[in-house]
């Protein structure tokens, strides 16, 4: 459960130091049965590695500042696949010289697999919380 937990945080690690190559490290490789997917809030559904990455590097490119701070993190182990769930409390901020930040919560699942090189990333899923929507009613 340790090296989960441990990927989890460096998935978001990856994302706040724009670190590209660590976030290559963490994903599935696609194989015959199974293809990574993974759903950017307000993006369709995005299937194949290639695809997946090239989502994050260009989110990565354009995002100057961002943080997470996770909340309601819960881990589940089903024998060799585990699944992930969170609360991203987000806040970002424009590039150099502009002014002001942003914040927003996103409540996302991760779906892992465990491979023949440990825990790799197979299904993100990220929904935003719309305002109001806090208690689970809108």
């Amino acid at each position: 459960m340790k090296e989960l937990v441990e990927l989890h945080q460096a998935f978001y690690d990856a994302i706040e130091r724009g670190d590209f190559q660590a976030m290559s490290e963490i994903w599935a490789e696609d194989t015959a049965d199974r293809v990574p997917k993974c759903v950017h809030p307000g993006w369709p559904m995005l299937s194949g590695r290639s695809e997946v990455l090239r989502s994050w590097a260009l989110i990565m490119a354009n995002t100057p500042y961002i943080q997470f701070v996770l909340t309601d993190v819960e881990a589940n182990v089903f024998g060799d696949v585990a699944v992930l769930t969170c609360a991203e409390n987000i806040l970002t901020a424009p590039g150099a010289g502009e002014p002001g930040f942003a914040a927003g919560r996103v409540v996302a699942s991760h779906t892992y697999l465990r491979t023949e090189d440990g825990w790799r990333l197979w299904l993100y899923h990220g929904s935003p919380v719309l305002q109001g929507e806090e208690d689970g009613r809108a």
